[in-house]
């Protein structure tokens, strides 16, 4: 077992490791180091991400859990990125994703096309679903439920400091029908702490970027995080750190104020606009 500096994915995959000795041993963390004959801090690290566990400690363990060869080097190949300074995972994992926006302490995001995931209603959110074309009839009502229950982070006393940016583009691209997109309107409208709007007139610069994410934690180094239909990037890179901290740092020169968003969103619940080829907002 290697000490190292923990990352989303090996804190994801810890975690699974733990809901696994729950539901097949019904052990302790300290019961089942006694079975398998290790320090009961060896169990704790692994679980919570801290430590890469061998090959072997890996077979132990899941062995453990009644696992069979199969299913080790399936999760052996997983595990093998687990702490890399980047790691790109299927974009239908969203365990990795729910674990850093449940752990995290801050969370900045910037979307230019739609509305973020944590602030959408169920409505906008299997629109997306729908009009996407990507996930199956019979997944669609899944995938609205497990969208839907990221946001319980957002109801927590202790619930992270967040900090949206949506480009005015994501307000204009019509989802579903008129009166979807106003009571969309009306939850940011309700929700103008947690919004900055980047209007039109701020130019094509910020078209051009890209969505992203950045988490801060308590405990553990910031995450990066970006998106598209391809896989999902967590990178713990200071470098790509300190690109997305000004990245974030110049977006709030470009954005709207909270009073300024507010007035916007007012404009668009006042009337759903159909037409992209009116003037832009002049309220930058």
């Amino acid at each position: 077992m290697t000490a190292i500096t923990s990352t989303a994915y090996s804190r994801d995959l810890g975690d699974e490791l733990r809901r696994l000795r729950e539901k097949h041993t019904r052990l302790t963390g300290f019961g089942f180091a006694e079975e398998l004959g290790w320090d009961p801090s060896k169990v704790s690290n692994i679980e919570n991400g801290k430590a890469r566990a061998s090959e072997i400690d890996l077979v132990q363990y899941l062995m453990m859990c009644g696992r069979d060869f199969v299913f080790f080097e399936a999760f052996r190949d997983r595990y093998r990125y687990a702490f890399d300074p980047y790691v790109v995972v299927v974009p239908d994992n969203i365990r990795t994703l729910a674990m850093a926006e449940a752990k995290a302490t801050k969370i900045t995001t910037y979307d230019v096309h739609t509305i973020p995931g944590l602030i959408q209603i169920p409505e906008y959110a299997r629109a997306l679903f729908v009009d996407g074309g990507r996930v199956a009839p019979e997944d669609i009502e899944r995938g609205v439920q497990l969208r839907t229950e990221r946001q319980a982070v957002m109801r927590r006393q202790n619930r992270p400091e967040c900090l949206f940016y949506v480009h005015e583009l994501a307000l204009q691209l019509k989802v579903g029908d008129d009166q979807l997109m106003e009571e969309q309107y009306l939850r940011l409208l309700f929700n103008t702490h947690l919004l900055r709007i980047v209007p039109m007139s701020a130019g094509s610069a910020p078209l051009r970027q890209s969505a992203r994410m950045l988490f801060n934690f308590e405990k553990h180094p910031p995450v990066a995080y970006s998106e598209n239909g391809l896989g999902q990037v967590f990178a713990h890179d200071g470098g790509a750190i300190r690109d997305s901290r000004e990245f974030f740092k110049w977006l709030d020169a470009c954005a709207l104020d909270e009073g300024q968003s507010r007035s916007l969103l007012a404009n668009y619940v006042s009337g759903p606009r159909k037409d992209l080829d009116e003037p832009p907002s002049d309220l930058a």
